[in-house]
């Protein structure tokens, strides 16, 4: 599809709000555990509710408040220019909620602010930052559907498995016994998806950073990100030999190991259940339960993902974000011996935040889905819901990230990471929606992978700065 007029205003103007109450949200979150908000308890300002902030918790309440203020304006500016432009009852209903409700939030924040609040209030006051800020995503995603949308945009048929490309296609096999040779140990290299290894091994790093305490020694450290690279290994390998004839179909894929013979199945297989072996095994040295949760992200993956929910499946993605989810608990438990809160909290991140990124894939490669016979979103409902679902995500995932905000070993680094790059990711996804290339779409994905590296390089930082 051609590319539609720039964004104007209005979107430009709404996700900048959003995104400023997120910041508002994500900061409370994080000021609700420290200092911050007993270091000025006057209001509007400090000390005898007229006086600048005498430390720096001081200066981060007073901060706070003024972002709200700034907030605030951004949401009234956006709710007129609603009113003003010709925007469906629905955008309008949801920012003239979030407009109401920002007063009252504003006031639940002075009585928590000079009195220290309840929980019952705390709790309010929490409740209604998140449906302002969900308010205004909702605003946001409704107005780019029915701006940039196809209602049309329904496809009359499901993904119908292609034959296979030529052969001729594919990359040929090496004949000269040194260059098959390396080549072939190229092969076993691609059958781990190494692409796969550095993100969710940063997702187990960050998990245990987020654990800390004594069991966090570096045998346990090293032993937990070796064993777990070797299960991606194992699980990225059995994949290829599951989806060795789908991978033919696809331009994307028909160079694959499997795909040229370059690699014979049943070396593969004992290749796969090499790399499972020696990673239960060295997760078993850690604690049973690492060892466990290793096993079952492996067969998940090989498995369930693989052989039940891709195929077969328009939400294969969403419920096989739970296969990228799994490191958060295994690095958790790696160093606690259990699942905690804090691992949970992070395992969800990961899960919400994984529709967000891969539908972006979807969409750049949804030709190459159908070919396969994968009943990817943009394949079965369209690109105009698929888009439409990314932001919802999205938010999602945005949500998340202020909940493990909460966490006593995060701080103002990864404060800032998550709304600079949540706010780089979102003004993607408005890209996308107007622009509606496989270009866009790219661009959108790497946008994602950027914001969750930097987030969980945050956590690693701050949790081995304690």
């Amino acid at each position: 599809m051609s590319s539609l007029r720039s964004p104007d205003r209005f979107p430009g103007l709404l996700a900048a709000t959003t995104m400023g109450v997120y910041l508002l949200l994500i900061i409370g979150v994080a000021t609700a555990l420290t200092d911050a908000a007993a270091a000025c308890t006057a209001w509007p300002a400090c000390g005898s509710g007229w006086s600048l902030p005498a430390s720096l918790d001081g200066w981060v309440a007073f901060g706070h408040r003024i972002a709200a203020v700034l907030v605030g304006f951004g949401v009234l500016a956006t709710t007129i220019m609603a009113w003003r432009t010709d925007t469906s009852r629905r955008v309008r209903a949801a920012l003239s909620l979030a407009l109401l409700l920002f007063p009252a939030q504003a006031g639940l924040g002075a009585l928590v602010a000079t009195t220290g609040g309840t929980q019952t209030i705390s709790i309010l006051h929490l409740a209604a930052g998140v449906t302002i800020f969900g308010g205004l995503l909702a605003a946001l995603a409704w107005w780019l559907e029915a701006e940039t949308g196809d209602p049309e945009d329904v496809p009359e048929t499901g993904p119908e498995m292609a034959e296979p490309l030529d052969p001729t296609d594919r990359p040929p096999v090496p004949t000269d016994p040194t260059a098959r040779a390396k080549a072939t140990l190229f092969a076993y290299f691609r059958l781990m998806k190494p692409r796969l290894m550095w993100l969710l091994c940063l997702v187990a790093a960050a998990a245990m950073a987020l654990a800390g305490g004594p069991g966090l020694t570096p045998y346990t450290a090293a032993a937990t990100l070796i064993a777990g690279s070797l299960s991606i290994g194992a699980s990225g390998t059995f994949n290829h030999v599951l989806e060795r004839d789908v991978d033919r179909r696809m331009a994307r894929t028909n160079d694959r190991p499997l795909a040229t013979d370059l690699v014979p199945v049943p070396n593969a297989v004992a290749f796969g259940l090499l790399l499972t072996a020696v990673s239960v095994g060295l997760f078993w040295t850690i604690n049973w339960l690492a060892a466990a949760l290793g096993l079952i992200a492996i067969v998940f993956y090989s498995v369930v993902y693989t052989l039940i929910l891709k195929p077969n499946t328009v939400q294969n993605t969403v419920i096989g974000g739970a296969a990228g989810a799994l490191p958060a608990l295994i690095g958790w438990a790696a160093v606690t011996g259990e699942i905690g809160l804090g691992g949970v909290l992070l395992a969800t991140l990961i899960f919400l935040w994984t529709p967000a990124h891969f539908y972006n894939l979807a969409l750049a490669y949804k030709d190459d889905y159908a070919r396969g016979g994968f009943p990817m979103m943009p394949v079965v409902r369209g690109e105009t819901t698929t888009r439409r679902h990314i932001v919802w995500y999205l938010g999602a995932t945005l949500i998340a990230g202020a909940a493990l905000a909460a966490s006593e070993t995060l701080g103002w680094l990864y404060v800032l990471t998550g709304v600079v790059f949540g706010g780089v990711f979102l003004w993607m996804v408005v890209q996308l929606h107007y622009e509606q290339t496989k270009a866009a779409a790219l661009r959108s994905f790497h946008a994602s992978n950027a914001y969750l590296g930097f987030v969980l390089l945050a956590i690693v930082v701050e949790g081995l700065a304690l």
